[in-house]
């Protein structure tokens, strides 16, 4: 029986519109914006940190200074590691906060690597969503964004989430046999929540499942 959803997503295809709304449905624990505030406590830092920081490596200028500092500490048994946030330790309490929502069942887990953390797991269901540049753009304008920035969101945080699940994960992004469905989200919100919900159908009685009034 399928007791968790994870919902991996290209930026801009309005996967946290599509998770909230499925979620309301089944009358199952959304984990999205949560999840950064659980990471967040764990890290006993700002939400906004964990934001900007989450399902990306640290920049280059950062890895370099970091490598720097621990060979320093190696060669010198005097001087102290200093404790840093950085992109492995965020990762470490992404995968402890996951693994306790899963843990609790009837959840919608959305990115953060939740679908490798899970992969192991018979009572999870993996979605992958996408859709066209052209109409990521336009939810993105119809969001507030401005047409440049759009476009350059589009870009360049789908590179920082592959570059992310390349380093941590050893993993293509998307690593398509790692879902059990991709869902191009153009078709529109609730063709690809009626899509989800037969899944579900299919592995889960029909009488646990609610129904839109």
């Amino acid at each position: 029986m399928i007791r968790i959803i994870t919902i991996e997503r290209e930026f801009g295809c309005g996967a946290a519109g599509i998770a909230r709304e499925l979620a309301a449905r089944l009358g199952w624990k959304l984990w999205d914006q949560l999840l950064t505030q659980e990471i967040a406590r764990f890290a006993h830092c700002e939400q906004s940190v964990i934001r900007r920081r989450e399902e990306r490596r640290d920049p280059l200028y950062y890895r370099l200074l970091k490598s720097f500092t621990l060979g320093s500490y190696e060669g010198n048994s005097s001087v102290h590691p200093v404790e840093t946030l950085d992109a492995d330790s965020i990762v470490e309490t992404s995968k402890r906060v996951v693994e306790e929502a899963a843990a609790g069942g009837d959840c919608i887990i959305v990115g953060r690597g939740s679908q490798h953390f899970l992969r192991d797991r018979d009572d999870t269901l993996r979605l992958f969503l996408y859709g066209s540049k052209e109409e990521k753009v336009r939810r993105l304008i119809s969001e507030g964004e401005k047409e440049a920035d759009a476009q350059a969101l589009v870009d360049t945080v789908d590179r920082e989430r592959a570059a992310f699940i390349k380093n941590y994960f050893h993993a293509d992004w998307p690593n398509r046999s790692l879902y059990h469905a991709m869902v191009n989200t153009d078709a529109g919100d609730e063709t690809v929540i009626q899509a989800i919900l037969s899944f579900l159908q299919q592995n889960r009685p029909r009488s646990t499942l609610q129904r839109p009034a």
